[in-house]
């Protein structure tokens, strides 16, 4: 088992739930406009909806990995090619963080977890990207690729769940810290641009 790509996959995945996107912005706001526990149920939903993802990947993608070398070797091309893309498009991003709660309605937890899980269920992207995430990742010559695939997305959900929470708890000041440091999301745009292309070269370069 190799310790080292998994604690590389915590890494990269943490970056990644830190840095400044839909999902956490969502978080962000919610628990501004409603409360901290408001923000946490919304973090609940969005969490919940990885596992569908996950098992979209993990059996799909499992039965390709054993039958057929070429199409994994595609599958990782297009996975790096994917995460290069992503980076591409961070870096045309302006790189400021723009917080604006004067739209956002104010829901009960019940509908804030709901409107998480379809958001993220809903959003083919997140499957995309766990297409091209897992691949590279995956850590062991003797353990079936479907529970490979589902380790790496309880990683993934626990650590997302762990980062999204704490900015739940602390919107407020995450907020403010924001509003007087003004380059920090340029700062964090220039880890995801690095943190995209690792991982698509961690992807193209791993073994089956």
């Amino acid at each position: 088992m190799n310790y080292d790509l998994l604690i590389s996959f915590v890494l990269a995945t943490s970056i990644l739930a830190i840095s400044p996107g839909p999902d956490n912005i969502y978080v962000l706001m919610q628990s501004i406009v409603n409360g901290k526990k408001f923000g946490l149920a919304t973090v609940a939903g969005l969490i919940s909806g990885c596992l569908v993802h996950t098992t979209l990947v993990a059996f799909g993608v499992s039965s390709i990995i054993k039958e057929n070398d070429s199409l994994f070797f595609i599958i990782k091309l297009l996975g790096a090619l994917y995460l290069v893309f992503l980076a591409f498009k961070v870096y045309k991003s302006s790189g400021e963080l723009s917080l604006n709660s004067g739209n956002i309605p104010k829901k009960s937890m019940v509908q804030l977890f709901k409107q998480g899980f379809v958001m993220n269920v809903l959003n083919p992207k997140v499957s995309i990207f766990f297409l091209a995430f897992f691949p590279g990742f995956l850590f062991s010559q003797t353990m079936s690729t479907v529970i490979q695939f589902y380790v790496l997305g309880l990683l993934f959900m626990l650590v997302s769940a762990i980062i999204f929470s704490v900015i739940a708890i602390l919107a407020g000041s995450i907020s403010e810290y924001i509003k007087q440091h003004k380059r920090v999301g340029l700062y964090l745009k220039w880890l995801q641009i690095i943190v995209f292309v690792g991982i698509a070269i961690i992807i193209f370069t791993s073994e089956k």
